[in-house]
C-alpha cells in the first residue's frame, strides 16, 4: 500500500477543517461518530491514549488509556453507568509494523446483582436502587455490603491474533486471583463523601503472563478529559473566522463537555513487554465487539440484565487509534465499515475518502472561504501522510512500517514531566526549538491540544517549518510557499484550551468524575 493513498492522510484533512473552524471538532473525538454506534454507547469508543508515563519513578512504563460510553451525565441514576457485559472491550499492540496486533489486552465485565432487600410490612422487599447506604472508611470498597450491584472485570493477554493467538489471564496480584473490582461511579458526596479515596483503592498491581514487570489497572469513572464546544462545530462552525488567528481568544468558547464524565480502561506497562527487539516503535488502538446474534426475551426473569440472549462470534462495533478518523473523515455511507475495520486493510477499503477529500470544501462552504483558500498546494500531502500515517521518521516512525491508521509511539523517547510539556507536542516543540518530542503525534498525553495540533500541520504549518531546504524531509514539494496561510498557520486555534481541564499528576491520570450531587 503506497502511503499517500491511505485513509490516515485524511484524519489531518479533518483535523484541520474541524479546526480552522475556530471551534475543535478534533475536540469531539469519537462521540457518537456512526450510525450504529448511537444505538450502543457502552461500547462507544470516546478516546484513546498512549504515552510514556511521566509520573515520577515511571518513565519506563506506558501508560494506555481506552475511554467508553460517553456524554454520561453526573446525575445519571438510578442506574448510572456500567459496562456491558455481553461486550468485549480491547486494546491493541502492534510492535513490529505490519498493522496487524501483536499483543491485545482484552477486558470483560459482570455486574452482579447482591439483590438486597428491605423488611416491609414482614416481607422482604428488592429495594429499587443500587445502594443502600453510605460508602464510607471500611465500606469505600467495591464489593461493599451497602452496594447492590458489584461491578467487577477480567483481563486476558493475547498474543498474535486477536481470536486466534495465545490467550492468558492477568492476574490481581492486590486482591488475588483474575478478577478486578470496579468502583461505583460516582453517585454523590452523600453517598460517597472521599470519591477520590474511594477510587484510589481500586487502582490493582496485575501481573501480566509474560512480562516480568507488575502492572497497573484501573477501570471506572472519570471527568470527560477532552474539551470541546460541539454545538458550535456541527452548526456549520458557527463563529466568526477572524477567532481562528488571535491567539488571545484561545479560552473564547465554553467547554461543552466540561460536565460530563466517561468511563476509562486504564493500563500502565512496563515498555520492555510491549516492544519487540530492537524495535523501540509500538503502534495502539482500541477497539469494542458484540456477539452476531442478539435475542430478546419477552418475559424477562428477574435478575439483572437478563432481558436479552447473545451469541454467535464476535464482531467488531468500534474502532478508534489517531482522533477524529470516523467522526469526520469517512463518508456516512462507511462509517459503520471503518468502525469494523482493520488498520491493515485500511489502503483499500477507503480510497475514495483519501483521493477524493469532501471536508475541505465542506469547511470552506461553511466559512464563506473561497475556493483553495486554506488547504496546502503541496501535491499528496506527504508531509500529512507522513506525520499521521506512518510515523515521522526519527521520530515514531518503524523500522518496517506498513502505512495504516493508528497510534505511534516512540517508547525511547523520555517522558516530560507535566508542568513542562508543550500541549502542542512535536509542532509545539519545534515552535519552540524545545525538548519535548513526547507529545501527539508521537503517541498522545491528555493535556496535548491535538486540534491545534491537526490545525497546523493541515494549513501547512510544517511545510513552513520545512522550509526550501527540505530541513524536515516531507518532500521538496512541501515548503513554505505551499501554505496559503503562511506563518499565520502557527497561530490557528480552536478556542478552547486543552491544557486547563483537570487532570491527575500520576496513574490513572484523569480527573476523578463529577458526582451526581455535591
Amino acid at each position: 500500500m503506497k502511503p499517500s493513498r491511505s485513509p490516515m492522510r485524511l484524519l489531518p484533512l479533518v483535523a484541520a477543517l474541524c479546526a480552522a473552524t475556530g471551534f475543535g471538532i478534533a475536540n469531539a473525538s469519537s462521540h457518537r461518530e456512526a450510525p450504529f454506534i448511537t444505538t450502543a454507547p457502552k461500547v462507544d469508543a470516546t478516546d484513546f491514549y498512549m504515552f510514556k508515563s511521566y509520573e515520577a519513578n515511571r518513565g519506563d512504563y506506558v501508560t494506555l488509556i481506552a475511554n467508553y460510553l460517553p456524554l454520561q451525565d453526573a446525575y445519571g441514576g438510578p442506574n448510572y453507568f456500567s459496562l456491558d457485559p455481553n461486550a468485549l472491550y480491547e486494546i491493541h499492540i502492534d510492535n513490529n509494523g505490519d498493522a496487524k496486533e501483536d499483543i491485545t489486552f482484552a477486558f470483560r465485565f459482570k455486574n452482579n446483582l447482591k439483590g438486597i432487600t428491605l423488611p416491609i410490612n414482614g416481607k422482604d422487599v428488592a429495594i429499587p436502587l443500587i445502594q443502600a447506604g453510605q460508602l464510607t472508611g471500611a465500606t469505600a470498597v467495591a464489593n461493599s455490603a451497602v452496594l447492590n450491584v458489584n461491578e467487577q472485570f477480567s483481563v486476558e493477554v493475547v498474543r498474535g491474533d486477536r481470536r486466534t493467538g495465545t490467550r492468558a489471564s492477568i492476574a490481581n496480584t492486590t486482591g488475588g486471583g483474575t478478577t478486578f473490582d470496579k468502583p461505583v461511579d460516582n453517585i454523590g458526596n452523600k453517598t460517597i463523601p472521599d470519591y477520590p479515596g474511594y477510587a484510589a483503592k481500586h487502582i490493582h498491581t496485575a501481573t501480566i503472563p509474560g512480562c516480568s514487570m507488575p502492572a497497573k489497572i484501573f477501570v471506572g469513572q472519570r471527568q470527560d478529559p477532552f474539551a470541546v464546544n460541539l454545538g458550535t462545530i456541527f452548526d456549520l462552525v458557527n463563529a466568526p473566522v477572524s477567532l481562528i488567528t488571535d491567539p488571545s481568544k484561545i479560552n473564547a468558547a465554553p467547554n461543552t463537555l466540561a460536565d460530563k464524565n466517561v468511563t476509562t480502561l486504564a493500563l500502565e506497562v512496563h515498555q520492555s513487554c510491549l516492544t519487540a527487539g530492537s524495535e523501540s516503535v509500538i503502534g495502539g488502538w482500541t477497539s469494542a465487539s458484540l456477539r452476531q446474534g442478539r435475542l430478546l426475551d419477552p418475559n424477562p426473569r428477574s435478575g439483572h440484565q437478563t432481558t436479552d440472549r447473545n451469541g454467535g462470534a464476535w464482531t467488531q462495533v468500534s474502532r478508534l487509534g489517531m482522533p477524529l478518523v470516523n467522526e469526520v473523515v469517512i463518508g456516512l455511507p462507511d462509517k459503520d465499515k471503518f468502525n469494523s475495520s482493520k488498520p491493515v486493510n485500511d489502503g483499500a477499503n477507503f480510497l475514495t475518502y483519501v483521493t477524493n477529500p469532501t471536508l475541505p470544501r465542506l469547511l470552506e462552504i461553511a466559512l464563506a472561504l473561497p475556493a483553495g483558500g486554506l488547504a496546502p498546494t503541496n501535491a499528496g500531502r506527504n508531509d500529512l501522510v507522513t506525520t499521521f500515517l506512518t510515523g515521522i521518521k526519527g521520530v515514531n516512525q518503524p523500522t518496517n512500517v506498513t502505512a495504516s491508521e493508528m497510534m505511534r509511539l516512540n517508547t525511547a523517547i523520555p517522558a516530560v514531566p507535566f508542568a513542562q510539556q508543550n500541549r502542542l507536542g512535536i509542532v509545539g516543540n519545534i515552535l519552540a526549538g524545545g525538548n519535548d518530542n513526547a507529545g501527539y503525534p508521537n503517541g498522545r498525553r491528555p493535556k496535548d491540544d491535538v486540534v491545534d495540533i491537526s490545525l497546523v500541520a493541515m494549513a501547512g504549518g510544517l511545510c513552513v517549518a520545512n522550509g526550501d531546504t527540505n530541513k524536515l524531509g516531507f518532500g521538496a514539494e512541501c515548503k513554505p510557499t505551499s501554505a496559503p496561510l503562511g506563518n499565520t498557520a502557527f497561530n490557528l486555534h480552536d478556542a478552547v484550551d486543552q491544557a486547563v481541564v483537570p487532570l491527575l499528576g500520576g496513574f490513572p491520570y484523569l480527573n476523578n468524575p463529577l458526582p451526581g450531587s455535591k
